[in-house]
């Protein structure tokens, strides 16, 4: 662990503290699902080793993050030399923006904890942090929810939660994660009904 951590970049919503929580919830669902944690938990602390600053590059910086796995673990005696190959899939495959649906079980277990960061309160705090750090704004003022323009998430971090943290349940792999993502969209649910009311109320 202290290896990703000296390692890992600063980013505001892909910091150490979203690498313990992926690595956490990908031990959770893996335990659940009878994956292999040797190559679970490895390919949750690489996952986002490298994040790039400015316009996100996700399919880049998971392949980059692979490599970086790779040569980690190939440089450690005791890791099985033999699960490398699997590792370092789990994270080529990680990235949402992919839409890629991975073939192999630890890679599946491994992409749902990562949405799961996509989903909930959590994903909530990172997407604003993130908007603000990025210079976007927070929300359209004319149309705050799209409902007469094509959504600009890239420019508004409103127009994320709406297509991006609104749907991430949807593409979940395992039953464990499909469990967990329901609790955490209803609540992304009651936010955006409340953000509805109060902007309603600011009109």
């Amino acid at each position: 662990m202290k290896i990703v951590r000296d390692r890992i970049n600063n980013d505001v919503s892909h910091d150490f503290s979203h690498t313990y929580r992926v690595l956490k919830l990908a031990k959770r669902i893996g335990l659940a699902e009878g994956a292999d944690l040797d190559i679970v938990v490895p390919a949750a602390l690489f996952h986002d080793v490298i994040v790039y600053k400015g316009t996100r590059k996700q399919g880049d910086e998971h392949k980059e993050s692979a490599r970086m796995a790779k040569r980690v673990l190939s440089s450690i005696r005791e890791y099985p030399k033999q699960k490398i190959k699997d590792v370092v899939y789990s994270i080529s495959v990680c990235s949402f923006s992919r839409n890629v649906k991975p073939h192999l079980l630890e890679a599946k277990v491994l992409q749902d904890a990562d949405l799961l960061e996509s989903t909930g309160a959590i994903s909530i705090m990172r997407t604003f942090a993130s908007a603000s750090s990025m210079g976007k704004e927070f929300y359209n003022l004319s149309d705050p929810f799209c409902a007469k323009r094509v959504p600009e998430p890239k420019k508004y971090a409103l127009d994320l939660v709406v297509t991006r943290l609104l749907i991430a349940h949807k593409r979940m792999n395992t039953k464990t994660a499909k469990r967990m993502a329901r609790k955490r969209a209803a609540f992304i649910g009651r936010f955006i009904s409340e953000l509805r009311l109060e902007l309603k109320e600011a009109s």
